[in-house]
């Protein structure tokens, strides 16, 4: 996975844009942070993800899922983009998105994929 293909799946979405966090490429929704590319060591940023859910991705996929002591004290995961797979990254960041998005945008898109 590149991130390219992270920026293509969240585009679908509703009010998500491109942007930049800390100098890197990022993904927001109405100026929330959806995502951050790192660049340094081709990993993403994600967010909304529990304590208890990022170490049981991080117990059955440690080739893919990782957190640095700086964000133990955050809902966040880190993932290696070359490893990651498509299906476990769409679900968490659509999580974040219909975290952060109007409640219209998320009924207008369940509406819309519905059909």
């Amino acid at each position: 996975m590149l991130w390219n293909d992270v920026v293509t799946l969240a585009m679908k979405w509703p009010e998500v844009s491109e942007a930049t966090s800390y100098g890197e490429p990022s993904l927001k929704i109405r100026k929330r942070l959806l995502a951050r590319h790192r660049l340094d060591d081709d990993t993403i940023v994600l967010l909304d993800v529990p304590a208890e859910e990022r170490a049981h991705l991080i117990e059955i996929m440690p080739e893919v899922f990782f957190c640095e002591p700086h964000y133990h004290g955050h809902e966040i995961v880190l993932a290696y983009l070359e490893h990651a797979p498509v299906d476990v990254i769409e679900r968490l960041l659509e999580r974040r998105w219909r975290n952060s998005a109007s409640k219209r945008s998320v009924t207008n898109f369940k509406n819309r994929t519905a059909q």
